[in-house]
């Protein structure tokens, strides 16, 4: 049985994660319509999986005798300067998850909830990739700059994109 400060806790990590959700739908739509298919499909793409975590926390929640909830999300951010700056954003927005991530780790380790703190090192380990791939993407704009052909080539790659983090690497 969750208490009620996990409960709580939980359900504002699942809002988190909604939110994220809208934020990313929002960089999906933005790069698409600025003809960038690549990172439109790759932001689609992270919006799914952030609502994928949403729905894992609500089961969880609702399994451990919790009753999650549906709240109102605040509007995401739909302009972007550039697509460097929308995947600074993107940096940005992961390590907040990641702080809210370990603010849950730290209340269900204060509340011996053993339960919840397994359940919740998935998320631990997902937001290091998450961090991870946000960061190479970055590099990787970086190194572009302003050239147009490194930007197409860019778009057309991000898809294939695929960041091993130190969590996931054998024998470290």
């Amino acid at each position: 049985m969750l208490s009620k400060s996990i409960e709580a806790a939980l359900n504002k990590q699942i809002r988190i994660e909604a939110e994220s959700s809208q934020a990313y739908l929002a960089m999906a739509i933005w790069a698409e319509v600025k003809g960038l298919e690549g990172i439109s499909n790759f932001m689609y793409d992270q919006s799914d999986e952030e609502r994928a975590h949403m729905l894992k926390l609500v089961k969880f929640v609702n399994e451990r005798g919790g009753h999650a909830h549906v709240s109102e999300l605040t509007a995401p951010n739909v302009t972007f300067e550039s697509y460097k700056s929308m995947f600074e954003k993107l940096l940005e927005h992961e390590i907040f998850v990641s702080e809210s991530i370990n603010d849950l780790v730290h209340i269900s380790l204060q509340e011996k909830d053993y339960a919840t703190h397994n359940f919740l090192q998935w998320y631990v380990a997902e937001q290091i990739e998450e961090e991870a791939t946000a960061r190479t993407i970055l590099d990787k704009v970086k190194m572009i700059g302003d050239d147009k052909g490194g930007l197409y080539l860019f778009d057309r790659d991000i898809q294939q994109l695929t960041v091993s983090s130190a969590a996931e690497t054998p024998g470290i």
